[in-house]
This record gives C-alpha cells, sequence and structure tokens, in this order.
C-alpha cells in the first residue's frame, strides 16, 4: 500500500527544518521550510490534547513530515488526528506517512478533494502532464524530482481523503482538545478549514494567509475576502498562516486590507502593475529586507492580476461567483 510513499523517501534528500517554537502552552509551530528550486511545505501546527497530538497540515516533503513524527516522539505522545485545513499538496501530502506510523490517526478535512481528484479534477490534469514536464529538457534534476514527489503523491491519493468530512463551522473536540472548527463556502478551494483555539486565542488559517503573495490557482477571491473579514471577526490574538510567520491582529489587518485592496483592483482594470504596487506598498509594513523584494511582491501580485482577469475574476476551478 505505500509502495509509492517508499519512493518519496527515497527520492528526497535532507533539508533542514526550522526546530520546533511553543506559540503557546500545548500549541507548537513546524515550519515550513523552503529550499530553493522545491515547492514550499506548509506551516504544521501541532494542539496538545487529552488523547494525543493534533497535527494541522502535514507538509510536502519527507523531511517534513519526519520533522512532525521526530516531535512527536520527543513528546512520548501519539498523533491522534490530522486536520487537512485544504488539500493543496504542500499541505497534505505527509497524510500518508504520518498515517504509517500512526493508523489511529483520523484525517479531518472537507470533501473538496473530491473533485480535485475526479476525472476532469485539478490534480488529475497535473498528473496527465507529468510526462511532459519529465521530458522537458529545460528542467532540472529538482524539478523532475518534485514531479516525482507528485507521481508519488497521486499513487497514494486515498491518503489525502478525510477519515471524517467536515461539512460544517461548529465547536467540536479532535483527538481530545476543544476546537472551533470553521468551513469557508469556497475561498482557496471549494471548501476550507480553519480553526481557533479559544484557550489560546490563536487562529489557525492555512492558506486563508499566504505571506506575502497568495496563490490564487484554485481560488475565488470573492469568497477569499469574506473568509478574511470572518476571521477577523473573531477574538483572536495571533494568527498562524499557511506560509510564513504568525500575525498579531494589527499584522492580520494589513495583510487583510491589501488582499481587499488586491480583489478591487482586479474588478477595476486597473493595470496590473499598478494592482501589484499598491498591494505592495500596503503590505509594505509587513515587509523587511529591501526594496528589491517589494518589486518581486509587486511582481507576483501583477502575475496573479492577469491570471484572474484571464478567468473572468476567478480562477477557472472556481465554482462560486
Amino acid at each position: 500500500m505505500l509502495a509509492a510513499l517508499a519512493v518519496v523517501a527515497a527520492l528526497q534528500g535532507a533539508v533542514e527544518v526550522p526546530p520546533p517554537r511553543e506559540l503557546a502552552p500545548g500549541v507548537h509551530l513546524i515550519a515550513g521550510a523552503r529550499d530553493p528550486g522545491r515547492g514550499p511545505d506548509g506551516n504544521t501546527i501541532v494542539f496538545e490534547g487529552r488523547d494525543g497530538l493534533v497535527v494541522v497540515d502535514t507538509g510536502r516533503h519527507v523531511w517534513h513530515s519526519d520533522a512532525i513524527l521526530s516531535f512527536a516522539q520527543a513528546r512520548a505522545r501519539p498523533i491522534a488526528a490530522i486536520v487537512n485545513t485544504h488539500w493543496h499538496l504542500d499541505h497534505s501530502s505527509g497524510n500518508g506517512r504520518i498515517k504509517a506510523a500512526f493508523p489511529q490517526a483520523r484525517v479531518y478535512a472537507s470533501n473538496a478533494i473530491d473533485r480535485a481528484l475526479a476525472e476532469s479534477g485539478f490534480l488529475t490534469r497535473d498528473l496527465a502532464q507529468t510526462g511532459v514536464y519529465l521530458a522537458d529538457p529545460s528542467l532540472t534534476e529538482t524539478d523532475k524530482e518534485e514531479v516525482r514527489i507528485f507521481i508519488a503523491t497521486m499513487g497514494e491519493r486515498d491518503t489525502l481523503r478525510p477519515d471524517v468530512a467536515v461539512f460544517r463551522s461548529e465547536r467540536r473536540r479532535i483527538g481530545g482538545r476543544r476546537l472551533d472548527v470553521r468551513v469557508t463556502d469556497g475561498a482557496v478551494t471549494d471548501a476550507d478549514i480553519w480553526l481557533y483555539d479559544r484557550r489560546t486565542r490563536i487562529a489557525v488559517l492555512g492558506d486563508l494567509v499566504v505571506f506575502p503573495v497568495p496563490y490564487f490557482e484554485t481560488a475565488c477571491p470573492n469568497r477569499w475576502r469574506a473568509a478574511l473579514d470572518e476571521v477577523w471577526a473573531t477574538p483572536f490574538e495571533l494568527a498562524v498562516p499557511g506560509h510564513g510567520e504568525p500575525m498579531t491582529r494589527d499584522q492580520f489587518n494589513v495583510y487583510r486590507t491589501a488582499f481587499g485592496g488586491l480583489v478591487d483592483c482586479v474588478h477595476a482594470g486597473a493595470i496590473a502593475e499598478s494592482c501589484g504596487e499598491s498591494y505592495s506598498q500596503t503590505l509594505a509594513p509587513l515587509l523587511t529586507g529591501d526594496e528589491a523584494r517589494r518589486q518581486r511582491v509587486a511582481a507576483g501580485v501583477a502575475y496573479y492580476v492577469g491570471f484572474l482577469r484571464e478567468n473572468g475574476g476567478k480562477s477557472p476551478d472556481c465554482l462560486a461567483s
């Protein structure tokens, strides 16, 4: 059953993952590492529950899931549950390896993965193109390795599906820890999950926040904007994005404001470069580094403005308005 995952383990080398950080008692961050030329790993949050550890998102690469498993070993506690905020593979590819080590761990996620894996779905379409990608002489060996990791993950695609499908927002106990579970009606994907922990006032947002440039490949921007407003209405003190450093309320509001301005700019018809400049200027209080970084952010946003406009202001995979 786990043959494809064994291939993944053989393919991937070692990348140093930042050590776990305790954000509050019983809440730990395993940050997604970035390796030049590779796809990212999303951030992982681990909650300590009465029944064991609750792992929120499992990353893409073996080194990330290894870091999760090492954390569980160091705490001498089982992984009782996995929560996938959404189906993007940089947040869910580690499910199989985690469940191989802890078969009792139940995956909590929305059913949005079903459409991504359907015959005409996003992931199935990408899988059909892998032969073309691997035959491309311009691809580096690292690029090809990333493609093979994707193929291996798709070979164990059932590990991406939920054991417990989450359909509605409610307060529920997962792994023995009480969490407010919130489900979007279209945002980054058809249905995304974010969590609020009342005990610590930490919100775990998945890709509702991607810093510094949001990913729109499967997104419904209007619904995404509404989801950020719902987060803002929650009395959190710290928000953990899918990619990037944890944010205070004020920092999250800067991001929310920049995102809202970007959505308005897409619909207003301003030139894409102007939208990128406006976004990067609004986000400037959160951007560290030189002017070149701000310009890269502006260019990345300008690309997505063009992408969204080509598809009526949303991704081709968005079913909502």
